[in-house]
């Protein structure tokens, strides 16, 4: 018998692993968007970053095997 992966289990740690990733990637325009003349530049980026990550989201509930978390982890590398 081989070791068995609890496919829920590993969906809430790519979960904890792309919600990290996301925060690292909006900590920079946090600050600029309080900046009034980067504040426009860095909302459009975090527009981006949302829905980049909403589609990683959307990816990993919809993953039915652990290859596909793993691919999905290793684009947050």
């Amino acid at each position: 018998m081989g070791i068995v992966i609890d496919l829920t289990k590993a969906k809430a740690i790519t979960h904890d692993a792309r919600r990290t990733a996301r925060a690292a990637e909006f900590a920079p325009l946090d600050v600029k968007a309080t900046i009034p003349s980067e504040a426009v530049a860095a909302e459009a980026a975090r527009a981006a970053i949302r829905t980049k990550y909403a589609e990683m989201q959307t990816a990993v509930d919809a993953a039915t095997d652990v290859a596909a978390l793993k691919t999905i982890i290793e684009q947050l590398a």
